[in-house]
């Protein structure tokens, strides 16, 4: 770093003046701009983003049911031109991270309200907007932080703290038993209920997963990193989803910490944990939309503090934000990159995905939208 690279007889001016552009403007954006991580980064980095507030409603959603390039971007320009590739891409990460700041935002106030009301059950009560507004004042002091390095040590405690209020969630399930009423059928019985639930349940559960499909870089310290991440998010996610759902069956709660009042010093940790995971995580999704949109904070919050509703949120984004992006924008690059032969078995399983993720992407915020109806029927807005 910092000398001229040799000049080959063969080399292309075109090429390597586009380059110089692309290496200054990597240099100067937040994202890309410091290369000297280690591989505990990439873990903490990964196990931060990946390991969301989604989780927690993995339980409620079933009481109703490393790409090669550095940026994501960059796959869809090598998949379909430099123009049209930034044109498909961008406009669909602008949605994910917006959209998972919103719900990231509603998390974090919620949490901080059931801290509040946890620890100190007789105080006066006060409004989810104002903890939302608590939450959204840590991220203008973050916001102004330069790049992903500069964040590692609140991607690390935000890591460390998803893994501990997920294991606080599964725990306290178990502590908590089985419910003597307990019951593992639909939680609503009316047939638009149980169609729409499902969608919404969909959508909840792509929330939850997205954002993990990644290939093998070409760096070993951050497949290392990516290996840890995995793991880690086995530990949060498995247990949760399924001892939760079994202890409280289909009257868990869309957040499943909601469900659990006791040992009330343990579920105001839990809560607390979440707060400062979804600070880190938050980060981790603004700080791309930042180098272009310094405005998002605001109007995360905005909208966080408008429609404060958990379940609705994640139905609605998972399906609308994340299907495209995860779920099947991927296979359609995979199949613009390499072609396969019509009718074989790539060809098959890219459509199946294409065709899934389409159907995910229209139904799910169906289902979303309705409970987000649902829930402002019985909401004070600004309350």
């Amino acid at each position: 770093m910092g000398t001229q690279a040799p000049v080959y007889p063969n080399t292309n001016p075109d090429v390597d003046d586009k380059l110089k552009r692309q290496k200054e403007i990597d240099e100067w954006l937040p994202i890309t701009s410091a290369r000297n991580a280690k591989w505990w980064y990439s873990a903490f980095h990964n196990v931060t983003a990946m390991v969301g507030a989604g989780v927690l409603s993995l339980p409620y959603a079933k009481s109703q049911l490393g790409w090669r390039f550095d940026r994501y971007h960059e796959l869809g320009q090598y998949a379909f031109g430099d123009k049209l590739g930034l044109w498909i891409v961008v406009p669909q990460q602008l949605i994910v991270e917006v959209g998972v700041d919103i719900v990231y935002m509603v998390t974090g106030g919620k949490s901080l309200k059931k801290f509040h009301d946890t620890v100190c059950s007789s105080c006066k009560q006060i409004k989810t907007t104002y903890f939302i507004m608590i939450f959204a004042s840590a991220h203008f002091v973050l916001s102004h932080l330069p790049n992903f390095n500069s964040i590692s040590g609140v991607s690390l405690a935000a890591a460390v703290m998803s893994l501990s209020y997920s294991t606080i969630a599964w725990g306290a399930s178990v502590a908590k038993g089985v419910q003597h009423d307990v019951d593992y059928g639909f939680r609503v019985h009316s047939t638009p209920g149980k169609v729409f639930g499902f969608f919404n349940a969909l959508g909840d559960v792509a929330f939850a997963y997205a954002g993990h499909n990644v290939e093998k870089p070409s760096k070993g310290p951050m497949w290392r990193g990516v290996i840890v991440a995995y793991i880690v998010v086995a530990l949060c996610y498995f247990p949760v989803a399924l001892i939760g759902f079994w202890m409280f069956g289909n009257k868990v709660e869309d957040n499943i910490l909601i469900s659990l009042e006791k040992p009330a010093w343990l579920i105001a940790m839990a809560n607390m944990f979440v707060v400062v995971h979804v600070i880190g995580s938050y980060q981790i999704y603004a700080m791309p939309v930042f180098d272009m949109l310094e405005t998002v904070l605001h109007f995360t919050m905005f909208i966080g503090i408008t429609f404060p509703f958990f379940g609705g949120l994640l139905g609605f984004f998972g399906g609308f934000a994340f299907a495209p992006t995860t779920y099947f924008l991927p296979c359609v690059m995979w199949l613009a990159i390499y072609k396969p032969k019509r009718w074989s078995l790539s060809w098959l399983v890219n459509w199946t995905c294409i065709v899934l993720g389409l159907l995910l992407m229209t139904l799910s915020p169906i289902g979303g939208l309705r409970q987000i109806i649902l829930d402002a029927k019985t909401y004070t807005f600004y309350s």
